[in-house]
């Protein structure tokens, strides 16, 4: 670990290389628990739910930005899941 420190003493430019990529690499584990814990539609083990899209509520936005989302259900799928029933 010293070494690593003596490095950045010699070679100071190597300084905000390191901290845009630790930044990075947080940024990106967060959003990933954050997906993990808060999304409904991402699973770890599939055999516990092995179709989650099926509950998941169509007027509640599942993306991490929605812009002007208007849902209307298709009259075609309807049918269909009224004949499956």
């Amino acid at each position: 670990m010293s070494g690593f420190f003596k490095l950045l003493k010699k070679k100071k430019e190597l300084i905000p290389l390191i901290g845009i990529m630790t930044f990075a690499a947080t940024g990106a584990t967060s959003v990933g628990i954050y997906f993990l814990a808060t999304k409904p539609d991402v699973i770890l083990f599939k055999s516990k739910n092995p179709e989650p899209w099926e509950t998941l509520d169509p007027s509640k936005p599942q993306k991490l930005l929605t812009i002007n989302q208007q849902w209307k259900p298709v009259e075609e799928v309807q049918i269909v899941k009224g004949l499956m029933k």
